[in-house]
């Protein structure tokens, strides 16, 4: 069978690769053809000669509103490579993970041309865009999502899906970053033995020049009260440390490390996170988190009238309430993040909370197995 797949970044990259691993497993015969990253082509490099990268994430990574005008000649030149390049493949499937800008042009083009098309991780059209929900219905024939509150939502609309559990749960039990000693992490980043706090800015140029300011900024607040301490940005892979330098200078104690965020969060005493997958994997890693958001002024002004979800975060989310602060936009001030971050240092009870409420959002995703559930079902749907 072959499967083509379209993830378009890095935390789709993520979810592409186990769900790879999946079919290879319950397909023996699985040809499979990519966009997406490091981690999708190192499982298929597993399984198959050469590449089935068609093109990297970081190619065609874009965010917000704003962002997105100034890239539209880029994004229709991926679009069109993509369809062409889905004609002269002929898969049995085009499998499409998260992404929406992107994918649902996708989603069309490959209904239109009689291919089989699976969304995995739905369009999050629950917090805002619930107009796209006639697309998902005319232009998908199955829908696999990966959070709880998603199935009776989109019964409601009369879009049937499939939930088999979240991934995450397997890929941060799975990661080496939770058994590794605290010792050799600081060793191979080059860190001090000293207490830190992670910053995660996001995954994006874009993200980073909005949120590197005011996290630098804690930062100085923070070192001025607490000069033993550290911080440690944990840059994604997509990343360069271009994107960073101008934001480090005269900050000895602002450490940059690339691909290691998993070990950054498990390792610190508290992390502030731009809003996204990051809060839900220090939610399954355990570290006490403030939650921030900022995007440009059009985007925000969009944003603000389609949002339809009472938080940003998915720990929240999941959890139905307000486990952890978030501070958007305005709000999103150093002050804001110096406050929240004695708390969940200094006050042992609050912090307990906090942790105990990360056991049930643990517990409401369900257990593991959940890429190889969905890679079964799509392979038995398909034979």
């Amino acid at each position: 069978m072959k499967y083509y797949i379209i993830a378009g970044e890095a935390s789709g990259d993520l979810h592409g690769s186990k769900l790879m691993k999946g079919l290879y497993a319950q397909d023996s015969s699985a040809d499979i053809r990519f966009w997406g990253g490091d981690s999708m082509e190192a499982v298929y490099k597993e399984h198959q000669a050469g590449t089935g990268l068609v093109k990297h994430y970081r190619e065609t990574a874009v965010m917000g509103y704003q962002e997105v005008l100034f890239k539209t000649v880029a994004i229709s030149r991926n679009v069109r490579a993509c369809k062409a390049d889905i004609v002269a493949w002929k898969p049995d499937v085009v499998i499409l993970v998260d992404y929406p800008g992107f994918n649902f042009k996708i989603a069309e083009f490959a209904h239109r041309s009689g291919l089989k098309v699976y969304y995995y991780i739905a369009p999050k059209v629950w917090a805002s865009r619930e107009g796209r929900i006639r697309r998902l219905k005319a232009w998908v024939d199955r829908l696999f999502v990966i959070f709880p509150f998603e199935v009776p939502y989109f019964a409601s609309k009369g879009v049937p899906c499939t939930y088999a559990g979240n991934p995450l749960v397997d890929i941060i039990g799975q990661s080496p970053a939770m058994r590794e000693p605290r010792e050799a992490f600081l060793q191979r980043c080059g860190l001090p033995d000293a207490p830190f706090i992670a910053l995660l800015a996001g995954s994006r140029k874009m993200e980073i020049a909005a949120m590197m300011p005011t996290f630098m900024q804690f930062a100085d607040c923070w070192h001025a009260e607490n000069p033993s301490w550290h911080f440690v940005v944990a840059a994604a892979p997509s990343c360069s440390m271009a994107d960073y330098e101008k934001y480090l200078a005269g900050r000895a104690y602002v450490h940059v490390v690339s691909g290691e965020t998993y070990s950054a969060l498990r390792q610190a005493q508290a992390a502030v996170i731009n809003s996204g997958t990051a809060s839900l994997e220090a939610a399954l890693i355990g570290t006490p988190q403030v939650v921030g958001y900022k995007v440009a002024a059009v985007s925000a002004f969009i944003l603000r009238r389609i949002i339809r979800v009472p938080y940003v975060s998915l720990v929240n989310l999941i959890a139905a309430r307000s486990v952890c602060k978030e501070y958007l936009q305005g709000n999103f001030t150093p002050e804001n993040l110096l406050a929240e971050m004695r708390r969940m240092t200094e006050d042992a009870a609050y912090r307990q909370r906090m942790l105990s409420d990360y056991a049930e959002v643990r517990r409401l995703l369900g257990g593991p197995g959940a890429s190889d559930a969905v890679a079964k079902a799509m392979v038995d749907s398909l034979m």
